[in-house]
């Protein structure tokens, strides 16, 4: 190993730059931020007498202050002041209820707060992402943000096709400098800085007496990547809010389901959305899975909760089978099916007066708990006559439980998810369901206003629990209803088609990317000397300078002189050099490589 100790790296806190605009000119360009403008004054300057020259004044001070309001809108303070608000004015979107997503909360919100209700619909709260001042930040940080980043590429596209700039005059005023003597040519000198400077991924090139070399491109790279990552991210954002659609289907084993707009429960979908966007598509629910833990602390809890199903895409698609879980959709092209809920639909039959069966099928029920507690109704809207032969409707309110604690041991309430001991509830009537009145209803709800309960012979309300196989008769000869065997189960699906997802997914990424190489690496220049001195011998100094202060710079300094010094050592044979060991005049008490009381070489500032 070469000895270094002559090439301390010395490293100062600050740059005296002045009366040098070479340091001035190496220093400038390691950033490609815009520069800060102050408040401007009059941009108009002196005004003319004349409507002439009021014209061209009121030109110029109309121009410049539009400039300097472009300058604002487009700096780096204010695209992160827009992007704070923008995440400031997203809070409401999640605490209060979005007309969007569900109107009857909204109606709710309203009718319990009848001061806030008010003043929230006129500040635009309950549609947070289609209001006014919501879109005015969206599409003013969108301005923002091209506008800074556009001319920021151009510079530096420059910077990567220029030439790192010529050595400053004094390198002893960078914060990093370390200088030594040699034997070398200086030829030899700049030829070793240059291959040095090459291994370590540096662009170097020769400049006069001295080798130019930077490094840390991929800090401005990352940066420019960053903010485009952000237009890449809002540009996603605002697609998919445009083109989105997200529907919800309740489907009982052996049904199906086609992609369209009639099928669905529920749908919900952006203002751009057509029928055409929906994916042609359609699946069959074969059955259902659900295991669940029996015993320990997490009794109950979903083992195994799968949908297997066949699905074919467009009108003439081969079928193809596939199993649904939670959080494994099936992806059809955009769309995405995903399992979101389960329950249970008991088999009900419906018989009328002469023992005609008008109702035969399997009914949703809704689940109230974890157990699967359910209810629902069971509506008999046509075919069914009375005893007297009169037409009429039935309605039966129903609870279901998969498993029954036993009679006597308290109320309907299932005391596991599984199919253990299964128990309908029922309570009957009859009367005018409300459904030929043309007003939408819930199916899940009994309208109870028109209709009567059927009562016992005892006058008693009629209300029993049946067990599979059970049947409970109306009164009077009005028929019966009989719970099958057959319990089936239902699956809950969303279907998802949210354009822009893998856009949004990738800009995220590279602004994590690019966020990091823009903090963690960092732009700086290093310059390499070789001149002949006075008295024949070789100095060599190099400086170095970051974009901004930091104590790796004179670490990566020492090691870049430490492998120049290899190839250029420190001359040792001069009888007047003090750290020589063979000179007589040298003093014994002083350390090697401690600075010598003789003037510093050609180009270097006393330390």
């Amino acid at each position: 190993m070469s000895d270094t100790r002559s090439t301390d790296v010395h490293s100062e806190t600050t740059t005296d730059t002045t009366g040098d605009p070479r340091l001035d000119e190496a220093g400038a360009q390691l950033s490609t931020a815009p520069a800060e403008t102050a408040m401007p004054g009059s941009f108009g300057g002196p005004r003319a007498p004349g409507a002439k020259g009021r014209l061209i004044w009121t030109a110029r001070e109309i121009t410049g202050w539009s400039r300097w309001f472009w300058r604002q809108l487009t700096s780096m303070r204010v695209a992160l002041l827009l992007l704070f608000l923008l995440s400031l004015g997203a809070i409401p979107g999640s605490l209060i209820p979005q007309t969007g997503t569900d109107v009857l909360k909204v109606e709710d919100f309203k009718r319990a707060h009848s001061v806030l209700g008010p003043l929230y619909d006129r500040l635009g709260l309950f549609h947070v992402y289609s209001s006014v001042w919501f879109s005015a930040i969206y599409i003013l940080l969108f301005v923002s943000l091209i506008g800074c980043i556009v001319p920021r590429t151009w510079q530096f596209v420059g910077q990567l096709r220029g030439r790192p700039p010529a050595a400053p005059k004094r390198l002893t005023r960078l914060p990093a400098y370390a200088t030594w003597r040699t034997d070398a040519e200086p030829e030899q000198v700049r030829e070793a800085a240059l291959e040095v400077l090459g291994r370590r991924r540096f662009r170097a090139l020769l400049s006069g007496d001295a080798v130019a070399a930077e490094k840390g491109y991929l800090r401005e790279f990352g940066n420019l990547v960053f903010h485009v990552a952000l237009i890449v991210m809002l540009i996603a954002f605002a697609w998919g809010q445009l083109f989105k659609s997200e529907g919800n289907k309740l489907i009982v084993e052996g049904d199906g389901f086609s992609n369209t707009l009639t099928q669905y429960d529920d749908i919900k979908y952006g203002s751009l959305f057509t029928d055409d966007d929906l994916v042609p598509f359609s699946f069959d629910l074969k059955n259902f899975t659900g295991t669940y833990e029996r015993t320990g602390p997490n009794k109950g809890t979903p083992r195994t909760y799968q949908a297997d199903v066949t699905y074919s895409v467009g009108a003439y698609g081969k079928e193809k089978k596939a199993t649904v879980k939670v959080n494994r959709p099936l992806e059809i092209g955009d769309a995405k099916v995903y399992l979101v809920s389960h329950g249970y639909a008991p088999v009900v039959t419906v018989r009328d007066g002469k023992g005609e069966v008008v109702f035969h099928a399997a009914v949703p029920l809704l689940p109230l708990d974890p157990n699967v507690t359910s209810q629902g109704a069971i509506k008999v809207m046509d075919g069914y006559r009375n005893a007297q032969g009169e037409r009429d409707q039935l309605g039966f309110l129903a609870v279901f439980v998969p498993t029954f604690a036993g009679a006597g041991k308290g109320d309907m309430f299932s005391q596991f998810p599984a199919l253990d001991f299964p128990v309908l509830a029922l309570n009957a009537y009859h009367g005018d369901l409300g459904v030929d009145a043309g007003l939408p209803q819930n199916v899940y709800q009994l309208d109870t206003k028109n209709l009567k309960q059927f009562k016992d012979a005892k006058g008693d309300i009629l209300k029993d629990r049946l067990l599979p196989g059970e049947t409970m008769k109306l009164p009077g000869g009005n028929g019966s209803i009989t719970f099958e065997k057959d319990i089936r189960e239902w699956a809950g699906f969303q279907v998802v088609q949210q354009p822009g997802s893998g856009w949004a997914l990738g800009g995220a990424l590279a602004a994590i990317f690019g966020l990091a190489a823009s903090l963690f690496i960092q732009r700086r220049r290093v310059w390499v000397r070789a001149t002949t001195g006075a008295d024949g011998v070789t100095v060599v100094e190099m400086a170095g300078l970051g974009r901004s202060e930091s104590a790796k710079l004179p670490e990566e300094l020492g090691d870049l002189a430490a492998l120049v010094h290899d190839r250029a050592p420190t001359k040792t044979d001069d009888p007047d050099d003090p750290d020589d060991p063979d000179d007589p005049d040298a003093d014994p008490d002083q350390e090697p490589g401690a600075p010598s009381p003789e003037p510093a070489a050609e180009g270097a500032e006393q330390k």
